[in-house]
C-alpha cells in the first residue's frame, strides 16, 4: 500500500516479440522484449465520481461513471472493464478523476499499444483507489489480461500484459503453469518499422490459432501421444500419412518456431551474446510466419529486405502480422537502417530496452 495519491502520471511500454510470435495463445513458450515506446496516463482526482479522459493523438474523449457493473459501449471498451475487473476484485473508489493519456506507441501495430494502455489504466486505478495500492508486476498482468482478453473473449494470450508490467526481457513458459524468467541480456538497440497498413488483429489471431488447433486436435484422436510441447520436426513426419501438404506445413513451422524460441533462450542467456546469431534466428523465425503462416504484407517484407541490405543481423514482423510494424536488429547501424527502412515507406523509430510499468507521484 502506498499513501493516498491525489494526483499520479503511469507509463507502460510497448514490446517487440523477439521469438515466440503465434505461440503464447497455444500454450508454447515466448521472448518478448519491452521497448522504450510509451503509452502514459495522467490524472487527478474529482470529488464525484466522473471519470473523464482526454485523448489528444486520436482527438477522442471518454467519460462515464463509476458504479456496479458499467455498461460497454464499443468494442474493446477498456478503460470501463478495467473498473468493473477492479470493482469485482474488492477494489472501491470514493471519487472518479479527470486524466489524459497519450502515447508513442503505434496504434494497432502490433507492439502491443492496447496492451500498454491497459496495464497503465489499471496501475493508475489501482493506485488510485481506495486501497492505493502499488500491484506487482504478476497482478498488474493479470487484471490487465482479465480487463482486455478475458472479458471481450479475445483470442490472444498473456504475452503483452505481462511485458508491459514487468519490462525488459522475458522468457515465459505457460507449462504447467505460467512461469516468468527474466533474461539479463546485453541487447543493443532496434529499430522499430510502422508500415502505417491497418491490420485485423482478432481476426487473423482468430484464422491462425484455429487451424493449428484444429491440426493438432486431429493428430491426437489417432495419436494421443502427441504434443506440441514434445514434438520437434524430425519427429512429426511420422504423422505425414494423417496431414496434407498444407497441415503439414503449418504444424512444422509452429513446431521449428518453438525450437527456435528455445534455441534463442540460451543464446540470450550467453554471458558473451552472439549478436549475429541472434540476428539470424530472428531471420528465420521470420521465413517461417512469411511463408508458412502467411502473415507479412508485401510492404512490410520490402521494409524488412531494405533492413537487411544496410546490414542489420535479422528483421522481421512483430505482433499478429497482416500490417503494423517490423524490427531490425541492428547493433552497430540504427541511423542507416531507419532511413532504409523510411525509403521503403516505413516511420523509423530507435528503440531501446525498457523497463516495466513506473509511476510518478505529483504535486497538486
Amino acid at each position: 500500500m502506498v499513501q493516498k495519491v491525489d494526483k499520479l502520471k503511469v507509463y507502460a511500454p510497448g514490446r517487440i516479440c523477439l521469438f515466440g510470435e503465434h505461440q503464447d495463445y497455444l500454450g508454447l513458450p515466448v521472448i518478448p522484449c519491452a521497448i522504450s515506446l510509451y503509452i502514459e496516463v495522467q490524472g487527478v482526482r474529482r470529488d464525484d465520481l466522473t471519470v473523464n479522459i482526454d485523448l489528444p493523438d486520436i482527438d477522442d474523449k471518454e467519460s462515464f461513471l463509476i458504479e456496479n457493473n458499467i455498461h460497454y459501449v464499443k468494442e474493446r471498451d477498456y478503460f470501463r472493464s478495467a473498473v468493473n475487473i477492479l470493482l469485482r476484485n474488492n477494489f472501491t473508489f470514493s471519487t472518479g478523476f479527470d486524466c489524459i493519456l497519450r502515447g508513442k506507441i503505434p496504434i494497432s501495430a502490433g507492439v502491443a499499444s492496447s496492451s500498454a494502455l491497459t496495464v497503465a489504466w489499471i496501475n493508475f486505478l489501482t493506485l488510485m483507489s481506495d486501497q492505493s495500492i502499488e500491484l506487482t508486476p504478476k497482478d498488474s498482468a493479470k487484471f490487465s489480461h482479465m480487463a482486455e482478453v478475458l472479458e471481450f473473449r479475445e483470442p490472444g494470450g498473456m504475452m503483452d500484459q505481462y511485458s508491459s508490467s514487468i519490462g525488459r526481457v522475458i522468457f515465459i513458459d505457460f507449462r504447467p503453469k505460467i512461469s516468468i524468467e527474466p533474461i539479463h541480456a546485453d541487447l543493443k538497440p532496434f529499430v522499430l518499422g510502422d508500415s502505417g497498413e491497418w491490420k485485423d488483429t482478432k481476426r487473423i489471431l482468430t484464422e491462425v490459432k484455429n487451424r493449428v488447433i484444429d491440426i493438432t486436435k486431429s493428430i491426437t484422436q489417432k495419436h494421443p501421444e502427441f504434443s506440441l510441447h514434445e514434438a520437434t520436426v524430425k519427429n512429426i513426419y511420422k504423422y505425414t500419412s494423417e496431414l496434407t501438404k498444407e497441415e503439414l506445413q503449418l504444424i512444422n513451422g509452429t513446431i521449428r518456431n518453438h525450437e527456435i524460441t528455445i534455441e534463442a533462450k540460451d543464446i540470450l542467456k550467453k554471458k558473451w551474446l552472439n549478436h549475429k546469431k541472434i540476428g539470424q534466428l530472428i531471420n528465420e523465425h521470420q521465413s517461417i510466419l512469411r511463408d508458412v503462416l502467411n502473415i507479412t504484407t508485401p510492404k512490410i517484407d520490402r521494409m524488412i529486405d531494405a533492413a537487411l541490405e544496410a546490414d542489420a543481423f535479422g528483421a522481421k514482423i512483430t505482433g499478429a502480422g497482416g500490417g503494423g510494424c517490423m524490427f531490425a536488429y541492428c547493433p552497430n547501424n540504427q541511423s542507416e537502417v531507419l532511413n532504409a527502412i523510411e525509403k521503403a515507406g516505413g516511420k523509423g523509430y530507435i528503440v531501446n530496452v525498457e523497463n516495466g510499468v513506473r509511476f510518478e507521484i505529483l504535486e497538486t
